[in-house]
C-alpha cells in the first residue's frame, strides 16, 4: 500500500514538472508565432492568459523554502509568458526573507508565518506611507517524513510526535508507537529526529500544531527557531529531507513536495477521527478550507485549526504568505510585483499547486488576494 502511494506521489511530482514544461514550451511558441505575448504595455500572454501589464526588468524576492517548488514552477511559466522580465526568487528561510523585505532589498518576501507586530512596525520604515501585509498564496501539508527499513506504513498522533521531537521517545519500538501501529514490526532502533537549523516558518507551524494538539507534551512556544534542546539540525527543508532520505531510523518535517520528489515515506496522523489521515494536498485543503481571516485592513493573515478532527482533514498544515507593502512599494518593481502575484493567485497559478503536492488557497480567500494585489501602490 505504501509502495503504491510512493509511486503515485512520484508520478504526481513528475506530472507537475511535465505540466510546467508544456506550459513553458507553449508560451515560448506563442512568442515566436503571434507577437502577442510581450512583457509590456498591458499585453496578455495568449498561451497562458498571464497578464504581463507593464512588467519589466528584474524582480528580486526571497524567503520561505516551503514554497520553493511552487515558486520554481511559477517563475518558469511567468518568465516564458512575459518576455523581458526576470524574476529571481532566492529560497532561504522565512526569517531571512522578512529581514530582506524590511531592508528594502527585495520586491516581496515569502514567509510561512504571518508578520509579527514588531515586523509590521519595522516594515513601515521601508513601505513609505504604508506597511507590510500578508497575502496567502500557497497552502499545503507539513509532511512528517521517515526512513525505517521494513516499515512501509506508520501512524503517529500529536502526543507521540511531540515526545519524539522532544527526544522523550528514543526508540522506534517504544510502546507508544507500537500501540498506534498494531501488527507492525518496529525495530529496536534509535530514532534520529531532524529539525531545521535556521529560523523557519515551517518549524513555527509544526510548533503551533504540537502546542494545540498535544499541549501536555509540547511545552514550547511556537517560534521560528527550533525550541527543543536536542535533536539534529539540517539547513532548509531540502536539508532535512536529504537527511531523512539517507539515514535509517530518521524522522523529520518538510513540505509534501520534498517527500514526493524524493519518494520519502510519510506518517499518517491519528487525529482522533474515524481513521488516520494521510498527508496529501487534498486532505490539507480540507483543513485549510476552515481557515478564518484574522488580519485587518488589507492584511489577509489566516487562523488555522490545528486540532481539527474532521474526516479526511490533515491537521499539520501551513500557509505561505507573500509579504508586500500595501502602500509604498518600490516604483521600479511595483508593476512586476502586481503582475506576477496576480498570476500566482490566479486560476492557472493555483492549479499548479495541487499538481506539485501543495494545496490551493480556498477560492473565497483567493479572490480577496487578487483584489488586494490589484490595489497595491
Amino acid at each position: 500500500m505504501k509502495l503504491q502511494r510512493k509511486n503515485r506521489l512520484r508520478a504526481t511530482a513528475l506530472g507537475a514538472l511535465a505540466v510546467s514544461g508544456a506550459l513553458v514550451l507553449t508560451a515560448c511558441g506563442s512568442d515566436d508565432n503571434s507577437g502577442s505575448t510581450g512583457g509590456n504595455g498591458g499585453k496578455t500572454s495568449a498561451a497562458s492568459n498571464i497578464k504581463c501589464d507593464d512588467a519589466k526588468g528584474q524582480l528580486l524576492a526571497s524567503g520561505s523554502s516551503a514554497q520553493k517548488n511552487a515558486m520554481d514552477l511559477w517563475v518558469k511559466n511567468y518568465m516564458a509568458g512575459c518576455s523581458g522580465v526576470e524574476v529571481n526568487y532566492k529560497s532561504s528561510s522565512s526569517g531571512e526573507g522578512i529581514i530582506a523585505f524590511n531592508q528594502g532589498t527585495v520586491g516581496f518576501a515569502g514567509s510561512d508565518s504571518a508578520l509579527k507586530p514588531e515586523e509590521v512596525a519595522e516594515s513601515k520604515k521601508m513601505c513609505k506611507g504604508g506597511q507590510g501585509i500578508n497575502l496567502p498564496m500557497v497552502g499545503g501539508p507539513i509532511a512528517i517524513g521517515y526512513h525505517l527499513e521494513g516499515v512501509d506504513n506508520l501512524v503517529l498522533d500529536a502526543p507521540t510526535l511531540a515526545k519524539i521531537f522532544d527526544t522523550k521517545i528514543k526508540k522506534w519500538n517504544d510502546p507508544a508507537i507500537a500501540k498506534l501501529n498494531s501488527g507492525a514490526k518496529l525495530p529496536d532502533k534509535d530514532i534520529q529526529a531532524f529539525h531545521r537549523s535556521e529560523d523557519s516558518g515551517t518549524t513555527q507551524n509544526l510548533g503551533k500544531y504540537l502546542g494545540a494538539a498535544a499541549p501536555n507534551d509540547w511545552k514550547y512556544e511556537a517560534e521560528k527557531k527550533w525550541p527543543a534542546p536536542q535533536g539534529q539540525a539540517a539547513s532548509g527543508s531540502s536539508g532535512v529531507a536529504a537527511q531523512v532520505k539517507q539515514v535509517d531510523g530518521a524522522i523529520g518535517y518538510f513540505e509534501l513536495s520534498y517527500a514526493t520528489s524524493q519518494s520519502i515515506s510519510t506518517v499518517d496522523i491519528n487525529t482522533g477521527g474515524a481513521a488516520p489521515v494521510e498527508a496529501t494536498s487534498e486532505n490539507a485543503s480540507k483543513a485549510i478550507a476552515a481557515a478564518k481571516i484574522k488580519g485587518t485592513g488589507k492584511d489577509l493573515a489566516l487562523e488555522l485549526d490545528y486540532t481539527t478532527k474532521a474526516e479526511g482533514a490533515y491537521p499539520i498544515v501551513l500557509v505561505t504568505y507573500e509579504v508586500v507593502c500595501d502602500k509604498g512599494n518600490k516604483p521600479e518593481t511595483l508593476s512586476t510585483v502586481k503582475s506576477f502575484l496576480n498570476y500566482t493567485a490566479g486560476d492557472e497559478g493555483q492549479k499548479l499547486l495541487s499538481e506539485a503536492g501543495y494545496a490551493p488557497i480556498p477560492a473565497e480567500i483567493n479572490a480577496k488576494v487578487r483584489e488586494t494585489v490589484a490595489s497595491l501602490s
